[in-house]
């Protein structure tokens, strides 16, 4: 089912028993090689710095670290950056999985399509780990994957944000691929271009959102109601400093970058507690100046 109203899905959220896995078996980055700020994602990313310096070895070396962190959970290969795709470290927008499938996204700026052209990743997810592969880069709608679609993936459940990025031929295009039992379409509000900075469904047990990143004040009040008391409802300075682009890869913690986790209030990490997620952090300033924080670097192995 796919459907713009909240009451419908809500119903689907209560009939959707929690009993696929939660959380992924492995994951994969990009390396920041060259890193740079792309001039074409700027023109829809308000939260690129494109007035600042970059430091592409201290880029570099973030993303090592956070490499380093995130395989204390599960594995986390980590493929070569491509200097002329300055985006690339971003590459759940563009890969996504499902269980034995690949999924690539159809992106809206040239210099992002560069990436979906890698053939060491299909490589990887077809030769190595034998997935097969969903194309939607012939269909045509705009999709960014898991940019764009955020996925309770205990429930197999997606929440789609409608924006340049993503389009309503695309929302349908990913809820196939992604094989989703219901899936929730809204605009988000003026001005935000992915529903991963706005909000994330953490291993099915909390909520992340901040409120104002969606056209309808309804989408937002439906979705809480949905994952209350396990809700934290993020203002625009802490939706800015990345808070919301947070990712849980084990029932345990939740990650975000240092800049998202200090923007938390303390009422917030109990939140977090009580639903049975340590907060762990990385810093990650350097990299949020493209634009994207921790959850963006991350894509997801199902």
């Amino acid at each position: 089912m796919i459907t713009r109203d909240p009451a419908a899905f809500a119903d689907a959220f209560r009939r959707a028993p929690a009993d696929l896995p939660a959380c992924a078996k492995a994951a994969f980055l990009v390396a920041p090689e060259g890193f740079a700020l792309a001039e074409q994602s700027a023109r829809d990313n308000a939260y690129m710095a494109m007035n600042a310096a970059v430091d592409p070895r201290r880029a570099l070396a973030q993303h090592r670290a956070l490499q380093a962190a995130l395989s204390e959970e599960l594995p986390v290969p980590c493929f070569p950056g491509d200097p002329a795709a300055p985006d690339g470290l971003f590459p759940n927008n563009v890969f996504g999985t499902a269980p034995g499938r690949l999924v690539i996204g159809h992106m809206r700026h040239p210099v992002r399509r560069r990436e979906a052209e890698r053939a060491d990743i299909r490589a990887f997810f077809t030769g190595v780990l034998g997935y097969d592969v969903v194309d939607l880069r012939g269909q045509p709608g705009i999709c960014e994957l898991t940019g764009a679609l955020v996925i309770d993936r205990a429930r197999g459940l997606g929440f789609c944000g409608l924006s340049e990025r993503c389009d309503e031929a695309g929302a349908v295009a990913m809820h196939a691929a992604f094989g989703l039992r219901a899936t929730l379409v809204s605009e988000l509000a003026p001005g935000e271009y992915h529903t991963n900075v706005v909000m994330s469904v953490l291993a099915g047990q909390a909520l992340v959102l901040c409120p104002a990143g969606f056209a309808d004040p309804a989408v937002p009040a439906a979705l809480a109601g949905l994952y209350a008391p396990a809700v934290i409802e993020l203002d625009a300075g802490q939706k800015a400093a990345f808070a919301g682009n947070c990712i849980a890869l084990s029932p345990r913690r939740a990650w975000f970058s240092a800049a998202g986790a200090a923007a938390l209030r303390p009422d917030q990490h109990a939140i977090l507690a009580r639903a049975g997620l340590a907060v762990a952090e990385v810093p990650l300033d350097e990299i949020e100046k493209a634009g994207g924080s921790l959850r963006c670097c991350v894509a997801e192995i199902f």
